[in-house]
């Protein structure tokens, strides 16, 4: 799988990815997001997306000024930065890479273009799908969605084992998204994953940065990897 990292940029530090992985909106007011971004950057989240959900009236260039900002505030924290679907955006604002719900046809050219940089997939119930993702060496998965969400409800609601036969299939990163907050993440304890993604659960929060702690408090109780 390494071999898919090979020409990633040298400002983030290739590593295997976990942790709490937070989708932001653009659609939202920016200097807002921005400031919960931060606080949830020192609660120690370890990867960002950027919704690719804009306001109509943003041009491009708004777009390429949201994402740097996005870009410098996280590269404090050296966390990546990926766009959601839009890889020719990812390649413009020099992003780290980007997360596809849908596999595009060309994911050749996908990968020689971004240079080696983060790709992941959405998956769900389909293990074809997951063994798609590993021979193309992408560099992690995530199901979606593993409880009902209004911001998930595109996805199908993935069978928990389906998820434990995951690890049978692939050693890549697996992350898990869809409703998870810090009530039900218990129940996910049977499982064998890398991280979760979360959305409202950390933004919506009155303390974004004591919800980012009180996730990695709830995963280190029974997730075996070092987060």
């Amino acid at each position: 799988m390494g071999c898919i990292f090979q020409g990633i940029s040298s400002r983030m530090e290739v590593r295997r990815l976990n942790g709490v992985y937070l989708v932001i909106d653009p659609k939202q007011d920016w200097p807002q997001l921005l400031e919960k971004l931060h606080a949830a950057l020192k609660g120690g989240i370890s990867i960002v997306q950027i919704w690719d959900h804009w306001q109509e009236n943003v041009d491009p260039v708004q777009k390429l000024g949201f994402a740097t900002q996005v870009k410098e505030l996280a590269g404090r924290f050296s966390v990546p930065v990926l766009m959601h679907d839009d890889w020719h955006f990812a390649q413009q604002a020099d992003l780290d890479g980007v997360h596809f719900d849908v596999a595009p046809d060309n994911m050749e050219e996908v990968q020689k273009t971004l240079g080696g940089k983060y790709i992941g997939l959405t998956v769900g119930n389909d293990l074809e799908r997951i063994k798609w993702a590993d021979a193309n060496h992408l560099a992690y998965i995530s199901f979606c969605a593993v409880f009902p969400s209004p911001s998930v409800d595109s996805c199908e609601i993935v069978d928990q084992s389906v998820i434990k036969e995951t690890r049978k299939v692939t050693d890549m990163p697996v992350f898990l998204s869809g409703g998870i907050t810090k009530a039900n993440l218990p129940s996910l304890s049977a499982l064998s994953f890398d991280g979760i993604a979360v959305i409202s659960g950390i933004l919506s929060a009155d303390n974004p940065e004591v919800a980012v702690r009180e996730y990695l408090s709830e995963l280190k109780k029974f997730n075996t990897v070092s987060i």
